[in-house]
């Protein structure tokens, strides 16, 4: 996923600091894509040049928090993300999970770690299948699009749980 689309799509919805984009995106779509700062603060900037967003410096509070920065989209902005939702995606999105790099190599290690760890992704899960859960009831009032994304998200975090749990079982047959 480009990120230059997501800030777009993102502020369309609503203006956003660069700090509420991160925590957005962290939040709703960690299950698809992840993010840091480092991404963010230039494709701002590199909006911002190309006139698809606009910047509000917002001044500190009277507490004096720092310096803030309000994005939103322009008009140039929103027909460039209606011409991109109309294009097919360039490729698919690979799973990219540095636990499943780890566990590909668990046969070279001990079996004991491989269980706590595995174990650990279960908890992991679980959390995060509870929180789509709760999220998802939100989502569904954001329309048909925004519902069935969520409804991939806790499908896919089911799906995966049921995969740990079975690895899991694997691993314990070993250990005896």
């Amino acid at each position: 996923m480009s990120i230059k689309y997501a800030i777009l799509g993102l502020l369309n919805y609503s203006d956003m600091h660069g700090y509420g984009i991160k925590e957005h995106i962290e939040k709703n779509f960690g299950h698809m894509w992840s993010i840091n700062f480092g991404q963010i603060y230039p494709s701002l900037k590199e909006l911002k040049d190309e006139g698809l967003v606009r910047m509000l410096e917002l001044t500190p509070s009277e507490n004096g928090g720092p310096h803030k920065k309000l994005y939103s989209i322009t008009k140039k902005g929103q027909e460039e993300l209606s011409r991109w939702i109309t294009v097919q995606p360039e490729k698919p999105m690979l799973i990219r999970d540095p636990f499943l790099l780890k566990f590909a190599f668990f046969g070279f290690g001990d079996d004991k770690c491989a269980a706590k760890i595995v174990d650990e992704q279960i908890k992991n899960f679980e959390i995060q299948l509870k929180r789509r859960q709760i999220n998802r009831k939100r989502w569904e009032r954001q329309g048909v699009y925004v519902r069935l994304l969520a409804e991939l998200g806790v499908s896919q975090n089911e799906m995966y749980l049921k995969w740990l749990r079975h690895a899991r079982k694997e691993i314990e047959k070993k250990l005896k």
